[in-house]
């Protein structure tokens, strides 16, 4: 054996050395990729009834914000309705009830006009 020889056999002993040292750490780092997909499948797959669960939460509440906006619409033209109604009766019933009122301070103060001074009032 020569000198290039020996020396060839010593690089490629070194360079064997490298690859098992290096080997080391591509089979940790495999093992992490597979904990990792496994991560991510069950996260998948408890993330998916998650979202489906939410899906069915806002569907149905969304249901009940429309039965609340027709119930807050009804309660609104109850309202108007009501407001009307309490005009309607002010304007109908309050301007014959002032009539009768003034019509009745006007009799009470000609009758007291016409009584005499000392008849028509109690003392105390």
């Amino acid at each position: 054996m020569s000198g290039g020889d020996i020396a060839g056999l010593i690089a490629a002993g070194v360079f064997a050395v490298l690859v098992a040292l290096l080997a080391v750490p591509i089979i940790k780092l495999g093992k992490v990729f597979d904990e990792l997909r496994g991560s991510i499948k069950t996260l998948s797959e408890e993330t998916t009834p998650l979202i489906d669960e939410v899906t069915t939460t806002v569907s149905t509440t969304n249901l009940q914000l429309q039965k609340v906006d027709g119930i807050s619409s009804n309660v609104s033209d109850a309202s108007a309705n009501v407001s009307a109604l309490t005009s309607l009766i002010a304007a109908t019933v309050g301007s014959p009830l002032i009539k009768v009122s003034a019509f009745t301070y006007g009799v009470r103060t000609a009758l007291a006009a016409r009584r005499p001074a000392g008849r028509g009032r109690r003392s105390r």
